[in-house]
């Protein structure tokens, strides 16, 4: 491989323009060569990821871009994420998320792309899928020892099963266990303070921020 700044260049070009097969191909070569790999996700592909970022908010790219940039990213970590835990690397991991769309709704291309943008920023992400009772998101984030739960809602109507989440953790006696991060289109940051959510997404990108606010903010009891 080239030198490194021109393989790291390569590896952030590769999200910046979607391209999955190049993101993986990288990877595999990184591997190969066995370079530093926690190195290779920070100077390599998370500043495709934040020049993605940059790019969305100048509105130069759009969810499309996104998603393919999203996958490039999920591409190259699917290739070095079995070697970093095998290295015992995975400790580098900012945190633990269980994510879902909320019960009642089966939207999943937004929640789905907040996934890949955390798994892709370092966190240990647990997705659900779609549909999610209340107590299933409570019980995986026993069960996996989350540190935050991400609740999505695409329909005004399944809003409020935002707010059951977080009644139920508190019915449960466990709220002050979970930092609760809520997103969707019809919600907002009102909202989010009307429920007592901790993080309030507007979108994927301000998602990873707010997760990564709060993972860092978190005491475990």
């Amino acid at each position: 491989m080239e030198d490194m700044n021109a393989c790291y260049a390569r590896m952030a070009e590769a999200v910046v323009a979607g391209d999955a097969e190049a993101a993986a191909v990288l990877a595999r070569q990184a591997l190969d060569e066995r370079l530093d790999l926690p190195a290779v996700i920070e100077q390599g592909y998370i500043p495709g990821l934040r020049r993605v970022g940059d790019l969305w908010e100048d509105g130069e790219y759009f969810l499309p871009e996104l998603i393919s940039s999203a996958a490039a990213m999920k591409a190259a970590l699917a290739v070095l994420g079995p070697a970093l835990e095998a290295s015992g690397a995975a400790g580098l991991s900012r945190g633990r998320i269980v994510i879902g769309t909320i019960e009642g709704d089966i939207h999943d291309i937004g929640k789905n792309l907040v996934a890949s943008m955390l798994s892709a920023n370092g966190f240990n992400v647990v997705d659900l899928g779609s549909d999610v009772k209340a107590d299933r998101f409570i019980d995986a984030a026993v069960e996996t020892r989350a540190d935050l739960i991400c609740l999505s809602a695409l329909l005004t109507t399944t809003m409020l099963g935002q707010r059951r989440v977080i009644e139920r953790l508190r019915e449960r006696g466990l709220r002050e266990r979970f930092k609760v991060l809520v997103g969707g289109a019809p919600v907002s940051r009102a909202w989010a303070a009307e429920i007592g959510a901790d993080g309030y997404g507007e979108n994927a990108l301000a998602a990873v921020t707010q997760a990564a606010a709060l993972a860092a903010a978190k005491v475990t009891p």
